[in-house]
């Protein structure tokens, strides 16, 4: 049994606002193992990305962190000071971005920004090694060595997301947290650019927390998936059984509202809409969409818990 490299436990954040606090995550608790490649998904608010920047603290005000713990191989990270965390950050845990447009500094050649994530982390080179850590980094990820001249809007999006998965891996992290790093991109792009997370992660031997809301793209690449509602972790499960035996209804419903290429032209929406996480719901934040809801769904929050081995959700419904 591989340790594990990243332990979440009971990590909430909220953005307090005039109306009131947003519950953006709520008690989320995970392990992450080495080596291994875990998916988070569910539909937009659900929380998703905003677990991916609490893990690394970089939630900005009016977001606040309010409590949890993240242990990154027998740290906990929470408890550290904000230059310690610095030093952490693309170190020890990397994050590639969803807008690499956004994340790339514009005036700035792509060799230049490689540069300054290593001089920021006190790794000191000649010329010529810098040069030479460039180049290979590049090619690491399927680059050509010229692109170290180039700007950022000399590059196509495939090109650019490339560039920011070279940044992240350039102090060989141990953890990969991909937050929708093909969107905007389209579907030949996309499976370039998770092709080469792929061996990028292989090569660093690290792990890989991918977020993201194509359930069909996100399936092919993990593990493990984690399903999100309401800023809440409701299911956690190896993928192939989280698409052939899905535990909780809103999985079900999720997966079921995928197109196939059995019924074709049917597609299955789920009705209503998710709730406003600063207005939740009493008991099960799914209950006014779920067709099978009880009294106590409405009124119980349910726990998570370990349904069958390596399965987890939460659900008054299961056995």
């Amino acid at each position: 049994m591989k340790a594990d490299v990243l332990r979440v436990k009971d990590l909430v954040v909220h953005y307090h606002t005039s109306l009131g606090a947003v519950k953006a995550a709520d008690n989320i608790s995970f392990s992450l193992k080495a080596d291994e490649r875990l998916g988070f998904a569910g539909e937009s608010g659900s929380g998703k990305s905003t677990m991916a920047l609490a893990i690394l603290r970089m939630i900005k005000p009016p977001g606040r962190i309010e409590a949890g713990e993240v242990w990154l191989e027998g740290i906990n990270v929470m408890t550290v000071s904000e230059e310690e965390m610095r030093q952490v950050r693309l170190a020890r845990i990397a994050m590639i971005p969803q807008g690499s447009m956004n994340s790339l500094n514009p005036v700035m050649r792509v060799k230049e920004q490689i540069a300054d994530a290593l001089r920021d982390h006190g790794v000191q080179l000649s010329r010529h090694q810098l040069q030479e850590r460039v180049r290979d980094l590049l090619t690491s990820v399927g680059l050509r060595p010229e692109v170290a001249d180039m700007f950022p809007h000399e590059l196509s999006g495939g090109m650019k997301q490339r560039a920011c998965i070279a940044i992240a891996i350039s102090l060989r992290p141990k953890v990969i947290i991909a937050d929708e790093p093909t969107s905007a991109l389209d579907v030949v792009v996309q499976k370039q650019v998770m092709q080469t997370l792929a061996r990028v992660q292989k090569d660093l031997e690290a792990s890989v927390i991918l977020v993201g809301h194509d359930m069909g793209l996100v399936a092919q690449f993990v593990d493990r998936l984690g399903v999100m509602y309401a800023g809440k972790l409701v299911e956690v499960s190896p993928v192939r059984d989280i698409f052939t035996k899905p535990l909780h209804p809103y999985t079900q419903m999720l997966i079921a509202s995928l197109p196939s290429l059995e019924q074709k032209g049917t597609f299955r929406g789920i009705p209503g809409l998710p709730p406003l996480l600063r207005d939740l719901p009493p008991g099960c934040a799914f209950h006014p969409r779920c067709p099978h809801a009880s009294d106590r769904c409405r009124t119980e929050e349910p726990l998570s818990r370990e349904v069958r081995p390596n399965s987890w959700a939460a659900c008054h419904l299961l056995p």
